[in-house]
């Protein structure tokens, strides 16, 4: 591997995920019929522009701002920011938000020990419903890879503490962790295999994930749309779109004629596409035209996501 394609991966792992969510948001959840090739065509559920992106991108612009001051993600200090982030997101008024993570982000107040106030408001929703599991902090992930790139076991630490600040369900964090571990894979390898490291989720959580995963791999990203909220079907209905898929645009294209949550299922395909194929693998009339909260654009994204990455020994 070049360093160019080492670069490249990382910037694909923001603006894939990017052009996923733009890509995904015109038909989300049927709000617009599918008629031949997915575009940029803007509505949805939040009357977006056309190549605008939605939350998926949006909460992840947060984090990626973070993690671009060298943070170590895991920290107080770190998770007190994102949570900040989140919390002044959430107050200029999204125009779309996951249920979730609003009954989460509702009334509080940033500061020292934000994070810590997010984490408890979801244990109480937790408490509360028992459903806690939905696809928000997933869709928001692939930064912490970059973050923490080539540590597995950081990794797995920060997905996990950056998904409980919304979503407490424990397969929210080790969806978040599995994502990650196959973004950090792919952009070492090229290849986009899930479960490359799975191993290194916490008490051995890897046994249940596998079946789930080996179906996917099977099964059409179709098969989880009138599921596709919840983590594990998101999860699912993304590894499904790209297992089976021949390049970067065609995994795309899957997700989001997979139905349901388009956009999020997109986005999250879209940043292990590419981090395993790299940004050039994106069409150029994509990186043109895509753009989001808080005023960026694919470029501005390239600088983000090299800015966020662990520099490697």
């Amino acid at each position: 591997m070049t360093l160019e394609q080492h670069v490249d991966r990382i910037i694909g792992t923001l603006q894939g995920g990017a052009v996923g969510d733009a890509l995904g948001v015109p038909y989300e959840y049927g709000s617009r019929r599918l008629d031949g090739e997915p575009a940029m065509l803007g509505g949805g559920l939040g009357g977006y522009a056309p190549g605008q992106w939605s939350d998926d991108t949006e909460m992840a612009s947060v984090i990626a701002r973070v993690a671009a001051t060298g943070a170590d993600l895991r920290s107080d200090e770190a998770l007190d920011a994102i949570a900040d982030g989140f919390i002044g997101w959430y107050r200029q008024g999204p125009a779309d938000i996951g249920t979730q993570t609003a009954s989460v982000l509702r009334g509080q107040e940033p500061g020292p020990g934000s994070a810590d106030r997010l984490r408890r408001r979801a244990l109480e929703l937790h408490r509360r419903t028992g459903r806690s599991g939905g696809n928000g902090s997933l869709m928001r992930t692939a930064p912490v890879a970059l973050a923490h790139l080539g540590d597995p076991v950081a990794i797995v630490e920060a997905a996990t503490a950056v998904s409980v600040l919304t979503h407490w369900d424990p397969e929210a964090g080790e969806a978040c962790a599995i994502w990650c571990l196959a973004i950090d894979a792919a952009i070492h390898t090229g290849g986009p295999d899930v479960a490359a490291r799975i191993h290194h989720l916490r008490d051995d959580s890897a046994r249940h994930w596998i079946p789930r995963l080996e179906e996917a791999a099977r099964l059409g990203p179709a098969a989880y749309a009138s599921h596709n909220g919840w983590v594990v079907a998101a999860l699912q209905g993304a590894w499904a779109a790209v297992a089976q898929a021949s390049d970067t645009e065609d995994g795309l294209f899957a997700a989001v004629r997979g139905g349901g949550d388009t956009d999020t299922v997109a986005a999250i395909a879209g940043a292990l596409l590419g981090a395993a194929h790299g940004g050039s693998s994106l069409r150029a009339e994509w990186r043109d035209r895509v753009h989001g909260w808080p005023g960026l654009r694919a470029a501005d994204l390239a600088d983000l996501a090299t800015a966020a990455t662990r520099p490697q020994p």
